[in-house]
């Protein structure tokens, strides 16, 4: 049986200095309480609730993805991965997805997930880090990834808003709406990679601005480059405003690529657009961290204490070639990560096979109805 519960009121900011606000409202199990909404994503809204029976506070991710075939894919891919990596210490748990009562009632998409406090984003906006928290950040981070990649998944979409937060550190990886198959490992014609826009611009990798459809896990690791700079310096460290100066903000800092890193990227278009603009030397990233302002007025005197290892890193992960970037299990055995790594607690698991994603195969063909039905079967067979 399901109750309607309905929630605060969600302020939304407009363009003239009024607010305007709206009731939720949430039609789930009498098990739980909804306490307050906590934020509001692209697609979904969730909230904080208590479940009654054991008392502990969980996060209910309401989504009304039948509008839209492009938000039914990114349930029914959040709902499988979620799945998959549940028993994963680094990755957000899906304690369980509300069955509806039946297929004419079902309308709505319920996720019950594992409730965080906090996110990377308000951490790095509000805290003064010592090195050590920068390490078991990114340590965790990185042990997340190296079971998201032994599945062949691509996340696509990590920023440090996509990475939950506890009182204790603890860190989780959430939001897998536009994860993929790693094209390069899934011999396969099918997958298509590009039909949605691809993660948040800040974090995004060189090369899926210039080869377009190519690209593989590596880009999770330039993104954990950008969230590393980023928790040294307190500001993103590439914040462009369009995907032309994005790429002109990372050659700012990385130097203008070599001609053997040029020859990786396969359209003429792109290669002629790096050699039109001026060659540029690559920065010295201590003296851009010591001297970063935000980190100055954080850290005052001691701005200038950085751990050679964290910037050897960065290094190791800021690398235009995807080829020459660590992957995440070679990440995880760098000396800046030496005080948590233990490969026996750094568990993989083996690649989805390419079936489980069918519905990411020629997207073209598939209608809101059928991935509707898609869903449902999912949800029904959650837990079992």
């Amino acid at each position: 049986m399901s109750t309607t519960t309905v929630v605060s009121k969600i302020k939304q900011q407009k363009k003239q200095p009024q607010l305007s606000s709206r009731k939720v409202v949430f039609n789930i199990s009498q098990s739980f309480k909804v306490i307050r909404v906590l934020g509001e994503g692209a697609y979904g809204i969730v909230a904080l609730a208590i479940h009654l029976p054991t008392n502990t506070k969980v996060a209910i991710k309401k989504i009304e993805p039948f509008e839209r075939p492009l938000f039914c894919l990114r349930t029914l891919r959040e709902i499988k991965l979620l799945n998959k990596f549940k028993n994963n210490e680094n990755i957000v748990k899906l304690y369980d997805v509300q069955k509806p009562s039946s297929y004419a009632a079902f309308n709505e998409v319920y996720l019950i997930q594992e409730y965080m406090p906090s996110d990377l984003h308000n951490i790095i906006q509000t805290h003064c880090l010592s090195d050590r928290h920068i390490q078991y950040f990114i340590y965790q981070i990185l042990k997340g990834l190296k079971l998201i990649h032994s599945a062949s998944v691509i996340h696509r979409d990590l920023k440090p808003s996509n990475i939950l937060v506890n009182e204790n550190c603890d860190l989780k990886i959430c939001d897998f709406g536009l994860a993929r198959l790693d094209s390069a490992n899934v011999k396969s014609k099918k997958i298509s990679l590009l039909t949605e826009y691809v993660a948040t611009r800040w974090y995004r990798a060189p090369e899926i601005m210039l080869s377009a459809s190519d690209y593989s896990t590596a880009i999770d690791m330039w993104s954990v480059g950008c969230i590393l700079f980023e928790l040294l310096t307190y500001k993103a460290i590439f914040p462009g405003s369009d995907y032309i100066n994005q790429l002109k903000l990372i050659f700012k800092v990385l130097g203008t690529p070599s001609e053997e890193d040029l020859e990786t990227i396969k359209s003429s278009r792109a290669k002629q657009f790096i050699c039109s603009l001026p060659v540029i030397k690559k920065l010295d990233f201590t003296k851009f961290i010591i001297n970063h302002p935000s980190r100055i007025l954080r850290h005052q005197e001691a701005a200038a204490i950085v751990n050679p290892l964290s910037v050897d890193l960065l290094e190791k992960l800021l690398v235009f070639n995807p080829s020459k970037r660590l992957t995440a299990k070679e990440a995880l055995k760098h000396p800046y990560l030496a005080n948590y790594h233990d490969p026996l607690d750094e568990p993989q698991t083996s690649p989805i096979p390419i079936e489980e994603f069918d519905f990411d195969i020629e997207k073209k063909n598939l209608d809101t109805e059928s991935l509707k039905i898609l869903i449902f079967n999912q949800i029904m067979k959650f837990g079992k």
